[in-house]
């Protein structure tokens, strides 16, 4: 064997191996320039590993820097509070009253406790538990903000700053329609705080939510706002924002910022099926959070104005009922006896159009409207009554710390049927007490579709009052007569009096 022969299966290896090494590398140039638009590329003789340039610095797609100002500001709250045995954590919730509350929103009363098991007969009547959720500051002087529920009947209430010292805190007031709470430390002038922005957010905005969830201490999530403006069936406002940050048990009453390191909002609450962030969180707007502590600051409570009236939407079928031209403004559906609107004059059947020269909306700005202004203040509402616009001077009243119950007895009167079978309409009707009572209702018919129910009590039909059946029918021929599509009526039910709509139109 020649040398040539000898070292020649040795050479071909390689070249296999330095041929395979190269293509390796061809290939991996192509999948970082996939990834990138500027690329290194190494001569075949000397490869290289690919670099990536970026035009953006590292705290350029950071929320770093915003964290590292706003973090000192947010505290950890923490609360004992003395529940009768009755009252203890059952495994589901604290039993506070409030398990009316919205289906799937699944507020932050449910805490960390103690002891979650009850005792037994001869344990003692009440027992301290304890409970866990977020804050800020809001002034150098120590005030600052959290939920009301969160400090609701607490005995104790301690807040941890986020370099870790703890100071008893002293609660100056509380909102509960709000769920809002103004606490005070005493003693240090140099807290760091953090501002309440006066514009609101923008759908899509980012958003960063700072707070304690589960109690592990400072915790920072982001997200976006989701919507504005959500009513989420509770008492309190039904502006709030929604956001999608993670927001957690124990992040209540902690702050949500805009890039600009100013609170949009306080944490409240939670869309959830298992306790836990699937996205679906809501805040109290910086808005409603400026005004409520500063009345809490002053005076410890907060007092709104009453107009007294029960009000509802205005559909596109309630507008051409009333004769508008679009549907704006709220419909009073009932002024409730010895109030500011009653003695006022307003009647059922008014449509508010503006209070003070601004414009309302929907029933929910009416009522954001009326209750942003103070008892004894003197409004001017326009309203529009039989296609006329007319301006009524009222002077509101406090709104009262409870609500009276509105529902109305179901009339209970005769059910013989003694007029007409209004069959396209899907009603059967009677003479009542108080109106036109409903018989019987087709469920498949155009009365049923708008909620009315067998029971319900018919008082107007195109704003005339009505006690039988056949000026029911009257109207409604009338009002085909003239062309009109829909005739509007007042409804009385067991939840107090409504409008609604019937098409008349066409059969």
């Amino acid at each position: 064997m020649s040398p040539e022969e000898a070292f020649a299966p040795k050479k071909t290896g390689v070249i296999k191996r330095r041929r395979s090494f190269l293509l390796a590398s061809v290939f991996s140039i192509a999948v970082a320039g996939f990834a990138a638009s500027q690329i290194i590329v190494p001569s075949i003789s000397t490869p290289a590993i690919a670099q990536i340039s970026t035009d953006r610095s590292a705290s350029q797609n950071s929320f770093a820097d915003i964290v590292e100002r706003v973090r000192p500001a947010v505290v950890s709250v923490k609360v004992k509070v003395d529940q009768p045995q009755s009252m203890m954590f059952d495994g589901e919730g604290l039993g506070n009253g409030n398990e009316d509350l919205p289906p799937n929103v699944e507020r932050f009363f449910k805490r960390f406790f103690g002891d979650r098991q009850p005792g037994g007969p001869n344990s003692p009547r009440n027992r301290r538990v304890t409970g866990q959720g977020s804050g800020f500051f809001v002034s150098a002087d120590g005030y600052l903000v959290t939920n009301n529920h969160v400090v609701d009947k607490a005995s104790e209430v301690d807040v941890t700053t986020d370099d870790g010292k703890t100071y008893s805190a002293k609660v100056i007031g509380t909102d509960p329609r709000t769920d809002l709470a103004l606490l005070k430390i005493d003693g240090r002038n140099d807290f760091p705080w953090v501002k309440l922005a006066g514009d609101t957010p923008r759908v899509g905005d980012w958003v960063l939510a700072v707070g304690n969830p589960f109690g592990l201490g400072g915790t920072v999530t982001a997200g976006i706002v989701s919507a504005r403006g959500r009513d989420i069936g509770a008492a309190g406002p039904d502006d709030y924002l929604q956001i999608d940050a993670a927001v957690n048990r124990g992040n209540s009453g902690g702050p949500t910022f805009n890039l600009a390191g100013e609170v949009i909002g306080v944490n409240t609450a939670i869309v959830s099926p298992s306790g836990g962030s699937v996205g679906i969180a809501f805040a109290i707007p910086s808005e409603t959070v400026t005004r409520v502590i500063a009345s809490l600051k002053d005076t410890g409570t907060v007092t709104r104005g009453y107009l007294g009236v029960n009000i509802q939407p205005i559909t596109p079928e309630i507008a051409e009922g009333l004769g508008l031209k679009e549907a704006r403004g709220a419909l009073v559906s009932e002024a409730q006896a010895d109030t500011p609107a009653a003695k006022a004059g307003i009647r059922p059947g008014d449509a508010i159009l503006a209070v003070n020269g601004e414009v309302v909306k929907d029933a929910r700005d009416l009522s954001r409207r009326v209750s942003s202004l103070k008892p004894g203040a003197s409004v001017k509402i326009l309203i529009t009554r039989d296609g006329k616009e007319r301006t009524i001077d009222v002077t509101l009243a406090k709104l009262p710390d409870q609500r009276a119950d509105r529902s109305t007895p179901r009339n209970e009167g005769d059910h013989e049927d003694q007029g007409k079978d209004l069959s396209r309409l899907g009603l059967k009707l009677a003479p009542g007490k108080d109106g036109v009572e409903v018989a019987d209702v087709d469920q498949s018919g155009p009365a049923a579709e708008r909620g009315i129910k067998s029971g319900d009590v018919i008082l107007e039909i195109g704003g005339k009052s009505v006690t039988s059946p056949s000026e029911v029918r009257e109207v409604i021929s009338a009002a085909r007569k003239d062309g009109k599509n829909v005739v509007l009526l007042r409804v009385k039910g067991q939840d107090g009096s409504r409008f609604v709509t019937l098409p008349v139109g066409r059969g």
